[in-house]
Formats: structure tokens, C-alpha cells, sequence
């Protein structure tokens, strides 16, 4: 739809009338501090995932930020037709559509999937907390490392770590599959409650204290339709377990050997003079996984800073489904958000399909985990497989894991 002054100066006074009804300002709406909202995701189950945003107008334009922790998501991309507001997620294939009503924001999270839209209730109300506190008070204490078993798990293979602040908390979930990034909430009572929104994920755990150092009756509530038991051990020595994820290169074989597009059509080969006596890393992702977001951002930076040491890195791409055109406008997204400067190749694999490891990666076993990064010497042989990320929502395992990945790349690059 073409958008006209008309048009323009209507959504401004919307908007307008809201900074003004919620917080009653006087200084002209261009120059207004940031407004907190919370947003709710409604569930058919009757389930709600709550998360926080902020919105605030730059250069007469809308910009919301989503809050997860310390974390903000920026979103500027945030149009109007009529009386409605569209705002599309910067990565996934994720928008909003809600309409101004008394104040709120009511209207749907639309997201792609492998098969159609998934489109779930969506409303905002300014000046409402993430989670909103019965008891005023939180009587236990959460911070620390907890070994967590989920309703799915044979043992508890997966860690939480918490910080709490009175009663404000974040923290996250490791599990062998990845970490659920930055989460935030609050413990009430005996309650203990975190959300956290990406754009393409929204999740919510609760939970009850049974003692300081016992968790029961927990729920992890994901999306439009998963919902699983936890319960957790507080244990500052829980580590996570990843031999059921571990992925290795087959008996016989020794070297990789893949080709396929990228984003503009050219065929790229792993035989190519350009990663001959490179170090060279492969990255298995999907537009569609924030772990992968996680860890393109942290590729992104290495690689520039690093590519004229004798580094290459190779992003495969398994989308949603097989058509280029729908996969290339969604990697595009991870390119320019963070500037990616390797190939990002598509494989024309779904990440449904069942097949995929033996379609692309045939010398490989299964590939089980997004993100997976394969590390390769200047000979080309596999020096090591690292399933999942430890992405910067754990903290100091994030620091230690990129401790770690230097080490061992400054060790190869010395390598004759």
C-alpha cells in the first residue's frame, strides 16, 4: 500500500494518544523516552507466554525493542496500514500484525514453519510488568547451577543457571541440543517463572519450590503447542551432557566434499583454490534457529578479523523447505543483520527431511544438532566437531567457549 502524509501524520497521532494517555508527557512525542510494554502470546491450550518490549519513536519513525535480560532486540521495521501496525521480526520469517485499541496493542504473531503459517493471539498493554507478582515477595532464593531433567530426558543431561535480584531473575537452560538464550522473570512466592521472545521462539518455564535447593512441578510451555514436565536439583557441579548429540566423520572416509549455491546463484565447492591450506570452518545452520543467530554474529566478527590469517568459514544452510527463492530472502537477513562476509551456501535440503545428512554431508553420521560447526586443518581433514553453541545468554561459558575456539584455531593456523 502506497503511504501517504495523510496516512503518516494518523499513525503518529495513534501513537501519540498512547505516550501521552500512558504517561502523560508534554514534550513533543520525537523526543520521548522509551515506553515498556508487555506482550502476550496466547496459546489454544489457554497457555499465555509473556515477554517485555520497549517502543519508542526515532526521527518521527516507531522502533521497538525486544527485551530479553540485558539483551535488546532492535526492530525497526515497523509500518502502518490504516488503523493497523505491522512489525516484522529483523531475522526469521516472523511479523505482527495488531491494531491500536484504547491504549493496547491487540492482534496475531504470525510465523513461518516447515509447512504453513503458525499464527497465534498476540496483545500489548503499556506499562505492565513481564510478570505480574500475587505475593510481593520471593521467599526462595534461585541463584546458582541447578541439574535439570525434563519430561523427554532418560537423565538430567541439562543445566540452569540463575542470577536473582530480590525478585527479579534471569538467567538460562543449557541442554545438549543448545542453550534457550536470554531469559527474564521474576520468583513469587514459591513460584519461580521466566519467558523469553527471539522473534521466531517463545518460550515460558515455571515452577514451584519444594525446597532451597528443589524445584518440582515445572512446566515448559514453547510455541503454539509444547508442553513438557521439569524438575531441578540445585548442584554447583552440573555440567551438561552432549555424547547423545556427538557427531562423527564415517569409517572409511577422510574428507568432506559438498557443493552447492549461494545466495547468488555461484556454485561454491569445499575443493575450491580458495580453502586449499586454509583453516577452514564449516557452519551447519538454519535461518530459522536463534542458536544459530547466536552464533553467525560471533562467525561474522572472527572471520573478519581473522580472514587474512589464513581462515575461511562455510555456512550450510538448511531451511524450512526446499525452495531457493523462499530460503535465500531468509538467509539474507542473517547476512546483512550481521554483515556476514563467507559464503553462505543453500542446500536445497528441508531441515524436516529425515535424509539430510545423507543428501549433503554423505561422510558424516547424522547430524542431530543446529547449529553444528565442523573444523577442518589446512589439509582438509576434520580436526574437530563442535554440536550446538554456547551462545552469550550463558555468560561466562559463552567467554569460555570463545577462549576455547581461538585457542585451538591459533593452534591449527601454525600448523605447516
Amino acid at each position: 500500500m502506497f503511504i501517504t502524509l495523510q496516512h503518516m501524520k494518523y499513525f503518529l497521532t495513534l501513537f501519540s494518544i498512547i505516550f501521552f494517555y500512558a504517561v502523560g508527557a508534554q514534550q513533543p512525542i520525537s523526543k520521548q523516552r522509551a515506553s515498556l510494554w508487555q506482550a502476550v502470546i496466547v496459546r489454544a491450550d489457554g497457555n499465555q507466554i509473556p515477554f517485555s518490549f520497549e517502543l519508542e519513536m526515532e526521527n518521527n519513525f516507531p522502533v521497538m525493542h525486544i527485551i530479553n535480560g540485558s539483551e535488546r532486540i532492535r526492530v525497526d521495521s515497523v509500518h502502518f496500514e490504516s488503523d493497523s501496525v505491522f512489525i516484522k521480526m529483523p531475522l526469521y520469517e516472523s511479523s505482527i500484525k495488531a491494531a491500536v485499541s484504547k491504549g493496547k496493542l491487540i492482534g496475531t504473531w504470525t510465523k513461518g514453519t516447515t509447512t504453513r503459517d503458525q499464527v497465534l493471539p498476540f496483545s500489548a498493554e503499556i506499562n505492565k510488568p513481564r510478570f505480574l507478582a500475587s505475593s510481593g515477595k520471593a521467599n526462595y532464593v534461585a541463584s546458582g547451577k541447578w541439574a535439570v531433567k525434563f519430561e523427554a530426558d532418560s537423565m538430567p543431561v541439562s543445566v540452569a543457571e540463575f542470577q536473582q535480584q530480590g525478585s527479579n531473575i534471569t538467567g538460562t537452560f543449557m541442554t545438549p541440543t543448545g542453550d534457550y538464550r536470554y531469559l527474564e522473570g521474576i520468583v513469587d512466592g514459591d513460584q519461580i517463572m521466566l519467558s523469553g521472545f527471539d522473534g521466531v521462539h517463545a518460550v515460558l518455564f515455571t515452577g514451584k519450590f519444594n525446597k532451597s535447593n528443589s524445584i518440582e512441578n515445572g512446566r515448559f510451555i514453547s510455541g503454539a503447542k509444547h508442553n513438557e514436565s521439569w524438575t531441578a536439583i540445585k548442584n554447583p557441579k552440573a555440567i551438561v551432557k552432549i555424547d547423545e548429540t556427538a557427531m562423527f566423520i564415517r569409517s572409511g572416509q577422510d574428507r568432506l566434499n559438498f557443493r552447492f549455491p549461494d545466495l547468488d546463484s555461484n556454485f561454491i565447492s569445499i575443493t575450491d583454490n580458495r580453502f586449499l591450506n586454509k583453516v577452514v570452518v564449516i557452519q551447519l545452520m538454519g535461518s530459522w534457529c536463534p542458536n544459530c543467530m547466536d552464533e553467525t554474529a560471533f562467525l561474522s566478527e572472527y572471520y573478519r578479523k581473522n580472514k587474512d590469517r589464513g581462515v575461511e568459514i562455510i555456512a550450510l544452510a538448511y531451511e524450512y523447505s526446499s525452495d531457493f527463492y523462499r530460503s535465500k530472502k531468509s538467509v539474507g537477513k542473517f547476512q546483512n543483520r550481521f554483515n556476514v562476509q563467507y559464503p553462505i551456501l543453500i542446500t536445497g535440503i528441508p531441515v524436516s527431511d529425515t535424509m539430510r545428512t545423507e543428501k549433503t554431508l554423505p561422510q558424516l553420521t547424522r547430524i542431530k544438532v543446529f547449529p553444528t560447526s565442523i573444523i577442518l586443518d589446512k589439509k582438509g581433514s576434520i580436526r574437530k566437531i563442535d554440536t550446538g553453541f554456547v551462545g552469550p545468554g550463558t555468560g561466562e561459558h559463552y567467554e569460555v567457549y570463545k577462549n576455547e575456539f581461538g585457542e585451538m584455531m591459533d593452534g591449527l593456523l601454525k600448523e605447516e
